[in-house]
């Protein structure tokens, strides 16, 4: 019994690499023989432990590589963000690489306990150290799940307007009319106040004209309408109206297009996975536009005619607003070219824009008797 004993403390320290007094003891009371015995069956369990462990890397890094590309392919299905996607499939190899390391190093024989330790504690350090990288970090995982903008939306936050051409991790990058390219922390985006002037489809165009005093505004505001009315780009009636003339002129358009060949038909469970998918897409695309459906609804039925209305009495000039709805892709464009249509136009309608004038009235004084002059 004594020597099962001390074959027992022997291997446990051994194996753990612990010098206890019992354990050196132990030692001490084995023979050369058996010290040789037990040194052989301690290095023949670690060998094998050492190659169960190296299979077991091997395997897992086979399974974790399925796994990725798995993954991978859902997500491109799913046709999620390409900046999202990015992100988590380097989250699901970090965390798979971390598991199968620690499952490994647990099959060797060592205690993980400790290393599990010494990363939280690690990680803690690099949280406080980096702690607004962190907070872009979470901004960017809120920007990119919530999507209040996508890439070539038009935005304006933090004090900086463009078309947003890429979105990070831990900033999004905008690009300026005049092409200045701008990278904004996505902590101050995910916390701020964004105008996404894309978000919509329609967008109201507004310009303030100024008109001498004694000017018929009647006669400007029949002459406005009329050159918007007559643009195929300006919503006349409604934004429903609009949608559907717009769809009417685009079948018009494409009637002598020629038909594509129909695709070969799938097989059943192709075809019943394929509605499966189609039906998921549908209903999380209902989802992320539901508040836009909302809008639509509301606006869609709404007069959105050209509108001129009389402004404002200023010093020098009588100024109206004219408004007109286009779609937000042609907004620029119409601005611009109404600006200078307005210029060169309303002149032939009788029509003449002011500058600021400033009346001076002198009156004559009779100086006094007491005065030097």
């Amino acid at each position: 019994m004594l020597l099962i004993d001390n074959t027992e403390n022997t291997a446990n320290a051994m194996t753990e690499g612990v010098a206890s007094p019992d354990s050196m003891e132990a030692i001490k009371n084995l023979s050369l023989e058996e010290f040789i015995h037990k040194l052989v069956t301690s290095m023949v369990d670690f060998a094998f432990h050492l190659v169960v462990a190296i299979l077991v890397f091997y395997v897992g890094k086979l399974i974790i590589s399925r796994m990725y590309r798995f993954t991978a392919r859902v997500l491109e299905r799913r046709a999620v963000d390409n900046s999202l996607s990015s992100f988590i499939l380097s989250l699901v190899r970090m965390l798979l690489y971390f598991l199968l390391i620690i499952t490994v190093i647990g099959i060797i024989g060592i205690n993980t306990s400790s290393f599990i330790a010494l990363f939280a504690s690690a990680g803690v350090a690099i949280g406080m150290a980096l702690s607004g990288t962190l907070q872009n970090f979470a901004g960017g995982v809120l920007i990119l799940l919530l999507k209040p903008y996508k890439v070539n939306d038009y935005i304006e936050a933090s004090g900086f307007a463009g078309t947003v051409t890429e979105i990070q991790i831990f900033s999004t990058i905008i690009t300026t009319p005049d092409n200045k390219v701008i990278y904004i922390p996505n902590g101050a985006l995910s916390t701020g106040s964004i105008n996404n002037w894309s978000r919509g489809e329609y967008r109201r165009v507004e310009w303030e004209i100024s008109l001498s005093y004694g000017d018929n505004v009647a006669k400007a505001r029949e002459a406005i309408i009329d050159m918007l009315s007559k643009d195929s780009r300006v919503v006349k009636t409604t934004l429903d109206d609009d949608r559907e003339e717009r769809e009417r002129r685009k079948k018009a358009e494409n009637v002598d297009v020629p038909q594509e060949e129909l695709p070969k038909k799938r097989g059943f469970f192709k075809r019943l996975f394929g509605r499966q998918r189609a039906r998921m897409k549908s209903q999380i695309k209902e989802l992320d536009s539901n508040d836009m459906r909302v809008f639509n609804a509301i606006q869609g039925g709404l007069d959105r005619q050209p509108v001129v209305v009389l402004k404002s009495l200023a010093d020098s000039s009588v100024v109206i607003s004219a408004r007109a709805w286009v779609l937000v892709k042609d907004y620029w464009t119409v601005y611009y070219e109404y600006n200078e249509r307005f210029y060169n136009e309303l002149p032939d309608y009788g029509l003449s824009f002011p500058f600021p004038q400033l009346d001076v009235h002198v009156s004559a004084v009779k100086p006094s008797a007491d005065s030097d002059i």
